[in-house]
Formats: structure tokens, sequence, C-alpha cells
């Protein structure tokens, strides 16, 4: 497998520079599961599934309903039978599944997914691990698939409840139910990015470290083969292009710590020269918000748009999320003079809050990253992420310009419920992203600007001291005294008076 080798004025810190004869970004996870399920079924020697959470339970797409009907012609639909049913249809197959260890015993309340576990547990083609190979209080973040070292997924979606949605983010969605529930979730927004060729067989070495890290019994690399799993129907937004891989991870046992996800964060936004268009689950990094603060400050500062949920899910993350939040909210606004920075929040046409789960950032047209790393201080130095970064700036790689301005006008016309041709005339008119949102009609799916709201003292307690979110393991063990918080004394960012 060929490296091409970084281009000295164009370093940033990246895992490997591998090509990708084809690439393509799925947004939202309707799409998502139906092209796995298609991809899956072209697989030859080895399905290698890597994830924050699985749910054996959930539709990929068409098929039967239940797993045991003897009509081999047709799939299952469910991801557990599904597995069995494809190993059986092609001997040989392989397939590994790795889950991060924590949450193991809400298997137990999911109804038939233990039996599915068990059948997999029974099944020589497949073999389940969970993954506890990290230090205490680190999670295993990244959602990869790598199929025969050829075909590969890197994102923000997991293959689990509670996530599938359409672009189109209706209220209460009928197909937008639990598992064995007719229980409706709300609006879910989240994406990925599929590549093939010398990209999928480098995400195949990492997905391999990891296994044997967690235990699992060495990999061999596949045997070379003509046949990409790449869905037959599906025309890639990119091709021949170079991708860049980048990781993080925290320092356990024999494994050095990774922050290279941190530090291409901090060079992409220092080289944006015109706008930076983000979307995070959160935005809590002290390291992100410094680099914003920092080029804000300078002359001619880029137009910086943020997609964020109206809240983070669950009590926990709401307390230590959104607290931190509007903290570095005040802190990058003190350092923006003119005004360039905004956090905006997804609404669908009945004014219900769509929840942000993508991890994504664009920068100039030239720079795009997807994976599975947030705008948080756990993604920069605790968790295992990873993520995927095209640069039409390197050798090679310019013609990747254009795909990347279609998949930002795209994630606009999304948002403020427009179709692409408007969005993208009205960027030709005026390139504001700004002023695109605030004149956008409130008719359907919109954006409202985020409004700075007073913390209360526990929110503050735990912003401050970054209690929920360390940057590093040792820091979730330091009292308080000594805990750097949000704000570095002296540094860029001060706690707003």
């Amino acid at each position: 497998m060929e490296t091409a080798e970084p281009d000295p004025g164009l370093r940033p810190s990246v895992w490997r520079y591998v090509k990708a004869s084809r690439a393509h970004v799925v947004i939202d996870a309707a799409d998502y599961y139906v092209l796995m399920q298609q991809a899956m079924k072209r697989a030859k020697q080895l399905i290698h599934m890597i994830g924050w959470d699985f749910d054996t339970r959930m539709r990929l797409g068409p098929g039967r309903r239940f797993w045991n009907l003897p009509r081999k012609a047709v799939n299952p639909a469910r991801l557990g039978p599904f597995m069995i049913w494809l190993c059986e249809r092609s001997p040989g197959l392989q397939v590994r599944v790795l889950k991060w260890n924590f949450g193991a015993l809400k298997f137990l309340f999911r109804g038939s997914m233990i039996l599915d576990l068990i059948r997999w547990m029974l099944h020589p083609g497949i073999d389940f691990k969970l993954d506890s190979a990290h230090p205490i209080g680190c999670s295993h973040h990244q959602k990869i698939v790598v199929i025969d070292d050829m075909f590969a997924v890197c994102g923000g979606i997991d293959m689990t409840s509670d996530r599938w949605d359409t672009p189109e983010h209706l209220e209460k969605d009928p197909r937008r139910h639990k598992p064995y529930s007719q229980k409706l979730y709300g609006p879910w927004h989240d994406m990925t990015m599929l590549v093939e060729g010398d990209a999928a067989a480098a995400l195949g070495e990492l997905g391999r470290e990891r296994w044997e890290r967690a235990g699992g019994t060495p990999l061999p690399a596949c045997k070379p083969q003509k046949h990409s799993a790449w869905p037959a129907k599906l025309k890639a937004e990119f091709e021949d292009v170079e991708i860049g891989i980048a990781r993080t991870t925290a320092a356990w046992r024999d494994y050095p710590e990774v922050r290279e996800i941190e530090q291409l964060f901090v060079e992409h936004i220092a080289r944006a020269k015109h706008f930076i268009y983000a979307e995070s689950q959160y935005f809590a990094s002290r390291a992100i918000a410094e680099a914003l603060a920092e080029r804000l400050a300078k002359p001619n500062p880029p137009e910086v748009v943020l997609i964020n949920p109206e809240s983070a899910d669950g009590w926990l993350e709401q307390t230590a999320m959104d607290g931190a939040r509007v903290q570095l909210c005040h802190a990058v606004g003190a350092s923006d003079p003119a005004q360039r920075f905004r956090i905006y929040l997804p609404y669908n046409a009945a004014g219900t809050a769509i929840y942000v789960h993508s991890k994504l950032m664009i920068v100039d047209d030239e720079v795009l990253r997807i994976g599975s790393a947030n705008m948080n201080n756990r993604s920069m130095g605790l968790d295992s992420e990873c993520d995927m970064v095209i640069d039409a700036a390197r050798p090679g790689n310019k013609h990747a310009s254009a795909p990347i301005k279609g998949v930002r006008i795209a994630l606009l016309a999304e948002h403020t419920g427009q179709s692409r041709e408007a969005v993208e005339q009205q960027l030709k008119a005026n390139a504001s992203m700004i002023d695109l949102i605030a004149k956008a009609p409130l008719t359907g799916k919109y954006l409202a600007p985020f409004a700075l709201r007073p913390l209360t003292d526990a929110e503050k307690a735990v912003a401050d001291n970054a209690l929920l979110d360390p940057e590093r393991p040792e820091e979730l063990f330091e009292p308080f005294s000594k805990r750097r918080g949000l704000f570095r004394r002296g540094g860029l960012l001060r706690r707003p008076k």
C-alpha cells in the first residue's frame, strides 16, 4: 500500500495519508443503513465492525422480519440475524464485531438482543468482543466498518437504536421508532464517510490493532481482490482523492498517547481565510476554543458557523457540556470584535429540536473532515477517536474542492429547509452563511441562534473544573485545586466577568 508523503508546507498532524479510489459523504442514517446492507452483501472475506454501541435489533433496510423464516434468498432486515445470514450465504466469510465494554449489562434489557448475541457466539464465522483496553474513565468512541480491506466507513453513526432518520427530520415520523416498540424518538442528524481502496486498507490496519489490543486473535490482512463492496448504484462524490486519517488515543500500558485530532483542529482553524462551517454534538474543547479565539482576534477573521444540538442528551451531559458551551461562547466572544462567530440550533418544521450527533468541519471549501471526534476535551485526548480529512490544497487533490462545496451546500439546504439550488444561488450573490441563515424562510426547517443564558452554581462548578470532560485520564482523579478547567491561567481564554 503506497502512502503519499506529506508536503512540509502543508503538514497537519495525521496518522497516515492514503489514496481512496472513491469516497462519499452520507448524511443521516436512513441512507447509511441501506448502503451498509448493500455493501455487506458484497463482502467476500471479512467484515470488521468497530463501534461505541451496537443493537442487533435495529433494522438496516429492506428484508424479512423474522430471523428463522426459511427463505435464504431474502435477507433479514435486523442486524443480528442479517450477520448470520451473510455468513451462511457466503461460506468462508468472517465477521468481527468490537464494542466498547461499558454498558454491556444493558444487553439484558434489550429483549431479543441477548438471543442474537448467543447465536453470534455459536456461529463459527462470527466473533463478538467487548473492548476494555483503555484507562479508567475513557471510552472507545470510534465508529468504523471495514469490508475486505477494500471498502470502509468512518464517521459518527453507530449501528444502534434511536439513530435512524431522514434529512427531512419529519415530526413524529412513524418509521422513527425504537426496536420492537412503536415508541417514537425525536429527530436525529448524523453523517459518515465511505471510502474505497488504500484508505480502506489503512482503516483495516487500525481496526486489527484495536482488535488485538482488546485481546482478540490476530487478524491477517485480507488477500488482494479486484471486487469491492462499494454499493453498485452509488455514484461517488470524490474519485481518486487523498485521505488523511487522524486519531485520538489515551496512553495505556505500552501504547502512547495520540492527539492528532486536536492538533489537526488547531491547524485547520489557523489556516481558515474565509469561513469555517462545523457540526458537532458539543462545543466544550478548550483547545478548539483557544484556536478560534486566536484566529478571530486577527485581522480579516473568517466567518465561523457551528451547528449544535439545543442541549446535550442526558442530565449529566447537559450539566457538563451545556455549561461549558456557555462559558466558551463568552470567552470566544471576547476575542471576536467583528462578531464573526455564531452557534446555531436546528429545528424541524414543527419547531422540534433536531439532535445533532454529526462531527464535521469544512474550511474554505478546501478542507473536509468527518469522523467520530466531537468538539469536547474527551475527544482531544481521552477517548479513542478516528477522523478522516480531504484537503484540496494537497498535491493531486485540487479536484476535491467542488464536491466539498457541494457537501456544505447540501447541509445548509437541509438545515434551512431550502433547495440546494436556492442555497447555491444565494451564496453566489452573498458568500455569508450568517446572512443566508438570517434570511432563510421559517416555514420549514430552520436554524435558530444559540442564546447565552445564566449558569446555575452547579453548572459553573462542573464547567469550571471539567469534571465530566477532562483532557487526560489522570485529570479524572485530580483534586479541584489542581484542575485547569476551561480557562488557563495567563492563557488566551480568561473567565468572563
